[in-house]
């Protein structure tokens, strides 16, 4: 399930939780919160960051064979030589 992002539309009268902002895992099917779940007063769904993952650089052959990968180069014509 999805992590959400809510923050409150009016940070007067809400309470210190959606004032600040608070994350919700919620299924992806449900639509989204309208009020905050313990003052009730109204929240708003804030676009947020997400995970990528980051290669700083090329997997050398050692490296990809500590992680379990099976590498071979190409020799011949469709021929794969095991390194």
């Amino acid at each position: 399930m999805p992590v959400y992002q809510y923050i409150a539309v009016d940070a007067d009268q809400s309470c210190p939780v959606c004032r600040r902002g608070f994350d919700l895992r919620r299924p992806v099917d449900r639509a989204p919160l309208e009020q905050c779940p313990l003052c009730r007063h109204p929240v708003r769904k804030v676009v947020s960051t997400f995970n990528t993952p980051k290669i700083t650089k090329p997997l050398s052959v050692s490296d990809a064979k500590k992680a379990g990968f099976t590498v071979l180069e190409k020799r011949d014509q469709g021929v794969y030589e095991r390194l």
